[in-house]
């Protein structure tokens, strides 16, 4: 009794398709990551650039600990882009747990220009909206994206008694 190749292929075409839809079950959904804004650092820059440390607070509601080795993110205000940052840091977001990360970006001298003419008209008290687009490097199957918007408060007049 001899295995002819047309039955020793289709065998191994089913093994590799029960192999993939394992591995791909094994990969589960996670729930998105939670990144909140929660501040702003100036940092040293070159000529008329402008440089911030943005400080993000990164919460997994998973349970399973994120790791990543990279970090990039882009930052809009009032609908304009603004700054721009990456960072090759590497660390860990526990399970059910959070991390603080801080992302060196750049503002140009022509965002910095092109957001000033578009707040000109802002009174005190208006908010500015922003949004933050980024992701957590992690590998092929493991990189996680995250985006997050509020409003900036404008700050009002200090009065006098």
């Amino acid at each position: 009794m001899s295995i002819s190749a047309s039955h020793l292929t289709r065998a191994l075409l089913y093994s590799l398709l029960l192999f993939s839809l394992a591995a791909c079950s094994s990969l589960g959904l996670r729930d998105p990551l939670r990144i909140d804004l929660v501040g702003l650092e100036p940092l040293a820059g070159e000529g008329l650039e402008v440089r911030f440390a943005v400080k993000l607070r990164v919460l997994n509601p998973n349970d399973t600990a994120i790791d990543y080795n990279g970090v990039a993110l882009d930052l809009a205000v009032n609908g304009q882009p603004l700054a721009s940052g990456v960072s090759d840091q590497r660390g860990q977001v526990p399970r059910f747990g959070e991390a603080l990360i801080s992302v060196p970006v750049s503002i140009s001298a022509f965002s910095a220009m092109r957001q000033a003419w578009g707040v000109a008209g802002y009174q005190p008290g208006q908010g500015l909206p922003y949004e933050l687009h980024g992701k957590l490097a992690g590998g092929l199957f493991g990189t996680s994206r995250f985006t997050d918007s509020g409003t900036l408060n404008w700050p009002e007049p200090a009065t006098t008694p």
